[in-house]
């Protein structure tokens, strides 16, 4: 069970730039949100919308331009002591979208997934160190003796696996999780998801899942929001957001889901996002919690319009 009190993962006011200082390019610009411990907080948006940018920025692998990343109570963007950086990367682990690219091809898997342990685990010897790796593979539904080969020698699925294990020996407490079934075939996304949802509950895991399907988030998450250009539009526990979309690209995300069934498809195209039809240039948007725990970004105008949307499905 989430305790809803207990926060994990603290983010203000975050913002990232790619460019030069003279031309940045401003990736996100200025997001909020917290992550409480034994959730899966899901963060949805088109490709380019900052959601990957967010995720590395927490695990410091992107530098921050603004705001504050806080873990546990303690701030750890920007500059922090070797102390913390030692525990951030130990208990802060990712999970890549491509399991191919994310491993190193010419390592074995044994080395792949022990590497981490060579860093925060020094004084371990050489049979400790298998005996985790071994452990981890199980845990992932590995076989131990598959240490001995090469990436290459796996399927996509087994590869997502090794990855997976390599963030497990770390025994990290809070995972990003960066669209890691996207580059995998259909049949096999469904078991790589119940195995994250198994080990959540196994070890205790929080995690930040990131991804453009919004089918498969409300799968596996507790909590979604929504980013477009860097911006959060909305964020709402999941069944919320599905029930009750309230920002216009929430509503264009939701009309591209794929529907099995012929009875729940919407009549006519998917809809289009188009931003002209908001006018900011004197009623300005504010991050707004509209009912409780349903946030959006409105303006005074459009939070009206909201809040009638709401009382009237509340009917």
């Amino acid at each position: 069970m989430i305790d809803q009190k207990e926060v994990l993962v603290s983010v203000r006011d975050l913002k990232v730039d790619f460019g030069s200082r003279r031309k940045p390019f401003h990736a996100v610009r200025g997001v909020s949100f917290d992550i409480h411990k034994g959730e899966t907080f899901g963060l949805v948006g088109e490709s380019g919308s900052g959601k990957t940018t967010i995720g590395r920025a927490i695990i410091r692998i992107y530098e921050t331009a603004g705001g504050e990343v806080y873990f546990k109570g303690q701030r750890i963007n920007g500059k922090i002591s070797k102390e913390l950086d030692k525990e951030v990367t130990r208990k802060i682990q990712m999970i890549f979208q491509d399991p191919m690219a994310s491993l190193n091809e010419r390592a074995k898997v044994d080395y792949i997934v022990s590497e981490g342990l060579f860093n925060v685990d020094k004084h371990l010897t050489a049979q400790q160190r298998k005996e985790k790796v071994d452990a981890a593979l199980s845990d992932v539904g590995l076989l131990p003796e598959f240490s001995s080969r090469f990436p290459h020698e796996f399927s996509g699925g087994q590869r997502q696996r090794i990855g997976i294990a390599r963030a497990l020996i770390m025994q990290p407490e809070f995972i990003v999780a960066d669209e890691p079934i996207s580059a995998l075939d259909v049949s096999i996304r469904a078991q790589v998801l119940n195995l994250l949802s198994e080990l959540q509950k196994k070890r205790g895991l929080t995690y930040l899942f990131i991804s453009h399907d919004l089918s498969v988030m409300r799968f596996i998450c507790d909590r979604i929001a929504v980013i477009h250009k860097g911006l959060l539009v909305e964020l709402a526990d999941t069944e919320t957001l599905f029930r009750h979309p309230l920002h216009p690209y929430t509503q264009a995300l939701l009309s591209a889901v794929p529907m099995p069934s012929p009875d729940m498809r919407q009549d006519g195209p998917p809809l289009i996002y188009d931003e002209s039809i908001h006018d900011y240039s004197t009623d300005k948007p504010q991050w707004t919690e509209i009912e409780a725990g349903h946030f959006v970004l409105a303006n005074q105008a459009e939070l009206a319009k909201y809040q009638q949307m709401i009382r009237e499905d509340a009917q």
